[in-house]
């Protein structure tokens, strides 16, 4: 099948490996094909406020929201997709830091020779709140000094520049960490300071093909869009 058509999706770099074993099936089903751009959830919001079209856009539910209500999206089409968690990891093979409980992970940052973060401004939702998390456990300063940031997008990922030997220890969502084959995820941040953020998919208003586009929401919102998009890491709503 020649597929003519393209739907074009902005979504969080979070969803990536979803859409990768998802794409096939999509476009078997239903004729177009997926040209998927992704990227940290503010940057994408910031493209799509300043006019840049879509048909499809996954980023938080705050962004989409505001978006919406200022008339960037089509009313009605918003939608929950995925929930994300926060997580940490290390080279393959290398000691696991304890994240137990809080103090034992604020312990393990402080021990760290270098710690890989998104952006905490213009990154992706990870970014920010790590920064406030590292303010409130009083360690701002200490991290400061060793921190490592990723460029954003799908060749920036944090677990990147653990895999290259560049960090000691990465920060990201759990599902951009399960991205990278080379590191292993010693798991979710402790209760006490992990952030879930809830991306959601909706119609941009610019939307050349608003029917197709919500065609694909619907589809990643089926049972077994969903049992895929929970073995890459994330949380279907």
């Amino acid at each position: 099948m020649v597929l003519q058509n393209a739907l074009t999706v902005l979504s969080t770099t979070a969803m990536k490996t979803s859409f990768e074993a998802l794409a096939p099936a999509f476009e078997r089903e239903a004729g177009y094909r997926l040209a998927v751009a992704f990227g940290p959830s503010s940057q994408l919001e910031k493209r799509l406020a300043e006019g840049e079209a879509a048909d499809v856009a996954i980023v938080t539910h705050a962004g989409a929201q505001d978006l919406i209500a200022r008339g960037g999206g089509i009313a009605g089409s918003l939608a929950d997709l995925v929930r994300s968690f926060i997580g940490v990891c290390v080279a393959k093979g290398a000691p696991r830091p304890d994240l137990s409980s809080v103090e034992a992970f604020r312990n393990a940052m402080l021990s760290a020779k270098s710690v890989a973060l998104s952006k905490p401004v213009g990154g992706g939702a990870s970014g920010a709140h790590m920064a406030a998390v590292f303010d409130r456990l009083g360690i701002a300063a200490a991290i400061a000094n060793k921190a490592i940031y990723g460029a954003g997008g799908p060749s920036g990922l944090v677990g990147l520049i653990v895999e290259r030997g560049e960090a000691e220890i990465g920060i990201q969502q759990m599902a951009e960490l399960m991205a990278v084959p080379g590191i292993d995820i010693v798991g979710p941040l402790p209760d006490g300071v992990q952030s879930v953020t809830q991306f959601t998919a909706f119609v941009p208003s610019a939307a050349r093909e608003p029917e197709a586009a919500r065609a694909l929401i619907d589809f990643l919102r089926k049972p077994a869009a969903k049992a895929v998009i929970k073995a890459k890491g994330l949380d279907p709503n």
